[in-house]
């Protein structure tokens, strides 16, 4: 489960103390955007760790199916299949085009993988039911966990964005000031 230390030194617990978007409108613009950008990379790692829960949930699930029908065919074999339905299905939850790369990769594997720590995910056929279980629970606790905590840091996101498009919308700030500092290379 991830949990928010009020304090903490962690991305997650900085963009989701309530002081982090707070009294924005007396905040520089530069400052506001940086803000965004914290954020929104915050919500680039949440969306990627949520992403490999997906597919470990759709793997198991998968396995549990196969030995529901008593198919022949191996959880490896359908392996393509199985990972590509999520990408290529209708999008679920409010997920949205991320312009970031996730920083936290190695880590985020890490935890996933911690998650289940005696369960093999690489030979899934060898799993009794009773772990596959326990896996599953587990993954989709974790990933009901990584949810809630993607959707409360979306919603600094949109406040932060909401400031800068009020803004401009305002005339505070001026679309012409932002392409002279984006020639200048700032």
């Amino acid at each position: 489960m991830i949990e928010v230390r009020p304090g903490g030194r962690r991305r997650i617990d900085r963009v989701l103390d309530p002081d982090f978007a707070g009294g924005l409108e007396q905040r520089d613009l530069d400052e506001v955007r940086s803000l965004r950008d914290e954020a929104a990379q915050e919500e680039t790692d949440l969306s990627y760790l949520r992403r490999m829960l997906h597919a470990r949930i759709d793997i198991v699930r998968a396995e549990q199916r196969r030995r529901a029908e008593n198919g022949s065919v191996t959880v490896v074999e359908e392996l393509v299949g199985i990972l590509s339905d999520n990408a290529v299905g209708p999008a679920t939850g409010s997920g949205r085009y991320q312009t970031m790369e996730p920083s936290r990769v190695e880590a985020h594997r890490r935890h996933v993988e911690a998650l289940v720590s005696d369960v093999d995910l690489s030979d899934v056929m060898s799993l009794s039911a009773a772990k596959l279980d326990a896996a599953l629970r587990a993954f989709e606790s974790e990933e009901e966990s990584v949810s809630t905590r993607r959707k409360q840091v979306q919603a600094v996101v949109d406040a932060l964005n909401d400031e800068i498009a009020r803004r401009y919308r305002e005339g505070v700030a001026s679309v012409d000031e932002l392409l002279a500092a984006e020639r200048d290379g700032h």
